[in-house]
């Protein structure tokens, strides 16, 4: 059984926020696998179904970023995920907007998200989809840039990388990770 889960922070005024990346790439796989995010618990929200003949769940924590080890760990707990099954998607303010990069294992790099994610699971040995969202510019402070908008030009290459990123994990049911990898960190 595979979890793939997407970071961001719940409600309306999160929306499209660069922080909220990691959630609308679930929200790609949820319409392309046919997996409806209808159960709420642990949490989260999430749905579960099969995706090329395997078991698959998929994952928006609820606790907002810095708490989002709370729902990971209690889904992978109760279903029983080893770690080399955990994917995460997020986003990562030092590769440029609309690049992604996959990982098999990694710190957190100052991500709050992904300190709680390492510290429920006590492991930094799990699968990542970093999606970049590049870094502040004017002096900006990174908490409101990272709960910032798009620009115009910018929801172009963002929606290429959600297509891609959501692509990377589809590709994950049929070749290693580490082919993905190859695949993926080309562009």
């Amino acid at each position: 059984m595979k979890l793939i889960v997407g970071l961001g922070n719940p409600g309306k005024q999160y929306e499209k926020t660069r922080h909220n990346i990691g959630f609308e790439v679930i929200d790609v796989l949820s319409e392309r696998f046919e997996i409806p995010l209808s159960q709420a618990k642990f949490k989260g929200i999430f749905g579960a179904g099969f995706v090329k003949g395997e078991k698959v769940i998929l994952l928006k924590p609820l606790t907002y970023m810095n708490l989002s080890g709370e729902a990971v760990g209690a889904v992978m707990n109760y279903y029983d995920i080893e770690l080399k099954n955990l994917l995460v998607i997020y986003d990562e303010l030092d590769l440029p907007t609309g690049r992604i990069r996959l990982r098999q294992k990694g710190s957190a790099g100052g991500h709050n998200g992904m300190k709680s994610i390492i510290s429920h699971t006590g492991s930094q040995e799990f699968k990542r989809i970093r999606v970049g969202i590049s870094r502040p510019q004017n002096g900006m402070s990174i908490s409101d840039y990272v709960l910032g908008r798009f620009s115009q030009e910018e929801q172009l290459d963002m929606q290429e990388a959600v297509k891609n990123a959501a692509d990377a994990c589809e590709s994950w049911f049929d070749m290693s990770f580490l082919q993905v990898m190859n695949k993926y960190n080309q562009s």
